[in-house]
């Protein structure tokens, strides 16, 4: 494949994308939602993650003059074009003209990239910069350059603001650095980079300290390192999953390559991209058995991975590149359609398949008008679902949205930061879940059953109470 195929094949499959989410049906997912209510109160670090990804949101709505789902969502398909076209080049300089233009092609249409192309998250942001460090890395490994120094420092320092994930990368690129001579790099190119690197995170390393370290505690915590024990099936599912994230055949060409080098056939520059990119897969494979790992851990594997595995499948299964391609395109294809055809999709239970990514905004507009006829001009929750999409759906309603009062240590940004002030003495309407029982004023204004959506089949309690029902736990009745 050309380079220009291949980019005329990132150029279409961004457009394919930017042009699905004009018609996308669903509502924004509760990340997605915090996300952008984080770009409406910039800072240095949020309770669960670093900052990059609110101000990435907060350039594009400024410049788009909007805040709707669409302008939030955007920037995912562009950064991913970006990537890939990085990512091009990158493997040009690493491995030469021949598989460039199906890198290119290959990681725009990883079923993983995919995805986060309809729902934004970190991963974006953070593969990106990675992807321009690592390009910088390997000009470095080929020459002394204070330039490419710097770039590579920055952009590391960047993709720590994106997403703590960048971190899993180090281990097996130090490694590298010992047991590989083709990733050494000059001293003072590997200090002035770890220079730049800290510079650039300086600011998150301190609000953390500021903040009791809420984002690296809030980290541990989803980890689940409290409860460490022996997961087999966990560890298996995480791993099984990787075949999804990015596919079946490019996920096997990694596990080839490491067959190979364990065989002792590859080559040096083989063995620095297996350094670069297993060493993450096989670390939250670990953190799987022992406590809990989602699917989309591991992507810091897959931007050198990718590299990986198209140079190995172009040597050696050239049918496996085309095969490959034509598998994650046709995924490529249906997540947009998933997205556009949201209500449509419906499992024989009668549940949407895109239901965890349906129903908030209609509960936030009842919200909204509740509040409106109960004269009730503050809305309180203790839901972090909801609490989310209230923020953003209601952002032009004239109500003041808060999270209820924490008892011990906040559980979300929302509590962290907006729960409901002490002074405010007048009665409240407060969504809920969960029946309440106060012994002080509390009228049920209605509660209702969503008839679609993530909440389908659940209760929705809106009550009119006072805020000092809300400064103790409730029980149920």
């Amino acid at each position: 494949m050309s380079a220009r195929l291949g980019l005329f094949i990132i150029v279409g499959v961004t457009l394919w994308r930017v042009l699905a989410l004009h018609f996308d049906t669903t509502d924004l997912f509760v990340d997605e939602a915090q996300y952008w209510f984080w770009s409406q109160n910039l800072d240095f670090g949020y309770y669960s993650k670093p900052p990059m990804i609110a101000w990435v949101i907060r350039a594009v709505t400024e410049l788009a003059g909007s805040t709707s789902t669409y302008w939030i969502r955007v920037s995912g398909p562009l950064i991913h074009m970006a990537t890939a076209i990085v990512l091009m080049k990158t493997a040009k300089r690493f491995a030469g003209p021949k598989i460039e233009g199906w890198t290119g092609a290959t990681f725009i249409t990883l079923p993983g990239v995919a995805l986060s192309s309809v729902f934004f998250s970190t991963d974006v942001v953070l593969l990106f910069f990675l992807a321009v460090a690592l390009w910088a890395y390997f000009g470095l490994t080929e020459k002394r350059s204070v330039g490419l120094a710097l770039l590579m420092g920055f952009a590391f320092g960047c993709a720590f603001l994106s997403k703590y994930a960048i971190l899993f990368v180090v281990p097996g690129g130090l490694i590298a650095l010992i047991l590989v001579p083709n990733a050494r790099i000059a001293w003072r190119d590997f200090f002035l980079s770890m220079i730049v690197a800290l510079s650039v995170a300086a600011p998150n390393l301190w609000w953390n300290l500021a903040h009791d370290a809420t984002t690296v505690r809030h980290t541990t915590n989803i980890a689940h390192w409290s409860k460490l024990g022996i997961n087999i099936g966990g560890g298996l599912e995480f791993f099984a999953a990787q075949f999804g994230v990015v596919g079946p055949i490019i996920f096997f060409a990694m596990l080839w390559a490491v067959a190979r080098a364990l065989k002792g056939e590859s080559e040096p520059r083989e063995r620095l991209l297996i350094w670069l990119s297993i060493p993450v897969v096989l670390l939250i494979t670990l953190q799987a058995l022992v406590a809990k790992a989602y699917a989309n851990w591991g992507v810091t594997a897959y931007v050198a991975g990718t590299i990986l595995a198209v140079w190995l499948l172009d040597r050696l299964w050239p049918k496996g590149l085309r095969l490959s391609l034509a598998i994650n395109g046709a995924a490529s294809l249906l997540f947009p359609l998933a997205a556009v055809f949201a209500h449509q999709l419906v499992l024989p239970n009668g549940s949407e398949v895109m239901k965890r990514y349906l129903g908030r905004t209609a509960i936030s507009r009842e919200a909204g008008e509740l509040a409106r006829q109960s004269a009730t001009p503050v809305i309180v929750s203790d839901s972090r679902d909801l609490l989310a999409d209230m923020f953003h759906t209601l952002r032009n309603d004239p109500v003041h949205i808060y999270a209820k009062p924490p008892v011990d240590a906040p559980d979300n940004y929302y509590e962290q930061t907006f729960a409901l002030p002490s002074d405010i003495a007048d009665n409240v309407l407060y969504v809920t879940t969960h029946p309440v029982d106060c012994a002080q004023a509390t009228e049920l204004v209605r509660s209702w059953q969503p008839p679609d959506g993530y909440y389908r089949g659940k209760t929705i309690f809106a009550y009119r109470i006072s805020p000092t029902c809300l400064a103790v736990p409730n029980q149920p009745r």
